[in-house]
């Protein structure tokens, strides 16, 4: 990943073009509860952040409306529409993955339920409209680098039932596409300067895997595996992401480059299989295909 050496504010080099009505089959019934690879830990991972993507996302939206009425500019409240547009499409295509979860019995009510009362109750009470509009930006911070994982030659996904592995290879390609919206909002109308913004990606760095590995380990609780056997799963599991190499690895320069005093997300202009899947779904419309043509495209 490259970023430009200017503390100057980069033009945004992916347009945001909302996708409606993409069609995922995540109500296959063939789809197995351990979709990835037949691995509990790493299945029920991506599970729990699925879980928290609505509430989330609705969190997203709220906090950039608050400063709408402040916005005159056209270009800004127009991003700020297709931004809303994506949040919402991924709102309806992750509730639809959580109604797969619910048919294996999961209480998908009271995880989204939790994050819902967190987030949209008591941040937004908390907290100031500027700071809750800098964590919506340190968390869309992380939505978006999860590009970096995703996309390439290591295929991490590769395991993956395609129609799920699909619906997160979808969602990253948009993160990257609006990545920089929350962050103007923040930085030109509630003008939130360097100390709140970094102490904001701070909080989230703690706040963000706290949340998921709560609801993940209430996964497996559900599942039925004891103390002893998720201890298990963990280690291994914890290992996958954090080894040399592993799940997190690609993530962790663009994660650092946000404490930069004059970052902008649009600095970063490499984004990994961006053009592929653009390519692959410009040709189709159709996201799982887009998906498995982008894997072999990255692979070559």
């Amino acid at each position: 990943m490259s970023a430009t050496q200017s503390n100057e504010k980069a033009p945004a080099v992916h347009p945001i073009v909302p996708r409606l009505k993409l069609q995922f089959q995540l109500d296959h019934p063939d789809i197995p509860t351990y979709w990835m690879g037949g691995d509990p830990f790493k299945s029920r991972f991506w599970d729990a952040l699925s879980l928290i993507f609505p509430p989330g996302e609705k969190y997203f939206m709220n906090c950039v409306r608050d400063f709408k009425d402040r916005i005159d500019d056209p270009k800004l409240l127009q991003d700020i529409k297709d931004f809303n547009l994506q949040e919402a499409q991924h709102s309806m295509v992750h509730r639809q993955d959580n109604d797969r979860l619910r048919r294996q019995g999961v209480d998908v009510d009271k995880h989204t339920q939790f994050v819902e009362d967190l987030m949209n109750k008591h941040y937004r009470v908390k907290y100031s409209k500027e700071y809750n509009i800098a964590v919506t930006s340190a968390l869309e911070h992380f939505t978006s680098i999860i590009a970096h994982t995703l996309f390439d030659k290591r295929d991490v996904m590769k395991e993956a039932d395609p129609r799920v592995r699909a619906m997160y290879s979808w969602h990253a390609i948009e993160e990257v596409e609006h990545k920089g919206v929350a962050y103007d909002v923040m930085e030109d109308y509630a003008k939130v300067g360097y100390w709140m913004r970094v102490a904001a990606l701070f909080h989230a760095t703690f706040m963000f895997p706290a949340i998921i590995f709560k609801i993940h380990r209430e996964l497996l609780k559900h599942d039925g595996f004891n103390f002893f056997q998720r201890a298990k799963l963990f280690a291994g599991g914890l290992w996958w992401m954090f080894k040399p190499g592993g799940l997190l690895q690609p993530m962790a320069k663009a994660y650092w480059l946000y404490y930069k005093p004059g970052y902008h997300p649009w600095q970063e202009t490499e984004q990994p299989g961006y053009e592929q899947w653009l390519a692959a779904f410009n040709a189709s419309g159709d996201p799982v295909k887009a998906s498995e043509q982008t894997r072999t495209a990255l692979a070559l």
